[in-house]
């Protein structure tokens, strides 16, 4: 792992970011660049930060760990091996860590002690296939993607036959009760609420062209209306995306072409607004550090961050 901050750029503004839209310049500082903060992974997804520990999380998935990077020193480190390919992570609204497990197939929590709390792996008798990426709403409630992505070869799980489609689904913050929200996307992958939590945006990643979906949230915050189509990605990958407290969509982005690798912010009415260019596709983000104005972009073999003029939506 890479011990020590390494920036891409020497130059301010950094020229790999790019704005589209004018709206995106009240976004970004001037004097803020673009940091590889660790390396040495083979995918990098599910970055997650624990602000009360100032540290970050993610999962790397087909050398089946999550490591830890502490921003005190600079210095990255195993947390957690196996994690049974872990993928997605978030924090509850306890500060405990949740993650989807591709290999036990479930989504699991980190209890305050170091064990581990199994929150779902069945739907109606059926194993689910493996959880993606997750999110947690202000009310406690866990909402997952549960795409067949980890069980159809040996590289982030193992091969398993498909017992359920592709859905995303909701555990109950008091009961832990599990609830399909949707069984109609094809390919559900990254997942996040608008802040005021009245839209659920989720990447269509099987869709041709992918599709980012948002749907609106039922007055009772437990179900979901008829989606539509915010954006299509063309030629584009969208994956894991968070949401900033204005409302745009901070997406990771890659294939298509080399010059899409990276980060993709779009606004609130679907228009793409900004571009951060990495060397590599990013696979998942979040919002963290001191203020959660510091972006953590995982990106295959790399970790990025980089400042930036809004805030992550709390709890996203």
């Amino acid at each position: 792992m890479l011990a020590a901050t390494d920036n891409l750029s020497s130059r301010y503004p950094d020229p790999a970011i790019q704005v589209l839209d004018e709206r995106f310049r009240e976004l970004i500082l001037p004097l803020a660049v673009i940091e590889r903060i660790a390396t040495g992974c083979r995918w990098a997804e599910g970055p997650v930060w624990f602000g009360d520990g100032r540290y970050l999380l993610w999962s790397d998935v087909p050398n089946d760990r999550i490591v830890r990077w502490d921003e005190t020193s600079g210095q990255s480190h195993v947390f957690r091996q196996s994690s049974n390919y872990a993928n997605g992570n978030t924090r509850d609204r306890q500060g405990r860590l949740i993650t989807c497990e591709h290999l036990g197939r479930r989504v699991t929590r980190t209890e305050y002690d170091g064990s581990i709390t199994v929150l779902a792996d069945h739907y109606k008798g059926k194993r689910l296939n493996s959880p993606n990426d997750v999110v947690v709403k202000s009310d406690g409630s866990i909402w997952f993607t549960d795409p067949p992505f980890g069980i159809v070869g040996y590289y982030q799980g193992e091969r398993a036959q498909q017992e359920l489609p592709a859905s995303i689904y909701r555990i109950d913050g008091d009961t832990l009760e599990l609830s399909l929200i949707s069984d109609q996307v094809q390919g559900p992958n990254g997942l996040a609420f608008s802040p005021d939590e009245q839209t659920l945006y989720v990447v269509e990643s099987r869709a041709r062209p992918r599709n980012v979906l948002a749907f609106s949230v039922a007055a009772n915050g437990q179900n979901v209306g008829p989606s539509r189509v915010l954006f299509d990605a063309g030629v584009g990958t969208p994956d894991g995306f968070r949401v900033d407290v204005h409302g745009n969509l901070w997406c990771g982005w890659g294939m298509g072409t080399p010059e899409l690798d990276g980060v993709r912010i779009f606004a609130p009415d679907g228009g793409l607004i900004g571009q951060i260019s990495l060397p590599e596709r990013c696979a998942n983000l979040c919002f963290g550090g001191k203020h959660r104005n510091r972006l953590f972009m995982a990106s295959c073999t790399s970790v990025y961050a980089l400042y930036v003029n809004t805030q992550g939506v709390a709890g996203g």
